[in-house]
């Protein structure tokens, strides 16, 4: 669950001052019925973050479609009954969640569907291509995705601005001096370097921008050095809904894929006032 503090950062962002509008028009006290509706096929997520906002300023709230399900258009999400004044508030900022969190976990799930109909081991990752993390990290998880990397802090992940400073092998020995408990997982862009990650202890070796049948190869020479079953594969860059298949295909562990939140397809839902309360 995101945290309440966190969502309330975006109520007080776009009303600094109160909600002028219903302030002017709405008279005080009115109460008011309404529903969140489906304007697309997708997989809903973000309702728990909806209902804790509405909820927050006191609006009741019955949930009709759970995080993590498939709706129709036309399907109501949620059905809400409070003080009109605070419904409008958080109508915006609650549709906003509910929009992009559900645009990123239908985007995953179709994806996850498709890499595995080709090979179930593999998995599908995000990666730290956003600015609203706790939220599209979530999504990606109720779309059957792995996150990634939640924060710097979560596990060692040395790319090519760390080797233009620091040569391969060193850089992984000092990940590894630095911590027992922190993943090691290095970015490479050639065989070479692939092999070199693996032989200096490197946990995950993400294949960075390299095409199919190089990684193929890159997976042949892991195999004949042994190398193989000693650490995760992990490929992005390039990567698209259209090509994913063939990446799929190979000997892999993950797929990572900046699109899934850079790229995100926003979700349609509206709010409706269907009445007094």
């Amino acid at each position: 669950m995101v945290p309440l503090e966190y969502l309330l950062r975006f109520i007080q962002e776009d009303a600094p001052f109160g909600d002028v509008t219903s302030e002017a028009v709405i008279p005080e006290g009115i109460r008011a019925r309404a529903v969140i509706i489906a304007k697309a096929d997708g997989v809903i997520a973000g309702v728990e973050e909806a209902k804790v906002l509405f909820e927050h300023f006191g609006v009741k709230v019955k949930v009709k479609k759970r995080d993590g399900e498939e709706v129709k258009k036309g399907d109501t999400i949620v059905e809400l009954e409070g003080n009109a004044r605070s419904t409008l508030l958080v109508e915006r900022t609650a549709l906003n969640v509910v929009g992009r969190m559900s645009g990123i976990a239908t985007e995953v799930r179709k994806i996850v569907e498709k890499v595995r109909a080709v090979n179930p081991k593999v998995r599908v990752a995000g990666t730290r291509k956003s600015l609203l993390k706790p939220l599209d990290k979530k999504a990606i998880l109720i779309g059957g995705g792995e996150p990634h990397r939640f924060s710097l802090s979560d596990a060692i992940l040395i790319k090519d601005n760390h080797l233009a400073l620091v040569p391969l092998e060193r850089a992984i020995r000092r990940a590894k001096a630095f911590s027992l408990y922190k993943v090691v997982e290095v970015e490479v862009e050639s065989l070479e370097d692939a092999v070199k990650a693996a032989k200096a202890g490197a946990n995950v070796v993400m294949l960075d921008n390299m095409a199919p049948g190089e990684i193929a190869e890159t997976l042949e020479a892991l195999k004949r050095e042994g190398l193989r079953d000693r650490v995760k594969i992990e490929v992005s860059g390039g990567i698209t809904p259209e090509n994913i298949a063939e990446y799929a295909k190979l000997d892999i562990d993950v797929i990572s894929l900046g699109y899934l939140t850079h790229s995100v397809k926003n979700f349609d839902v509206s709010l409706e006032v269907v009445g007094r309360a």
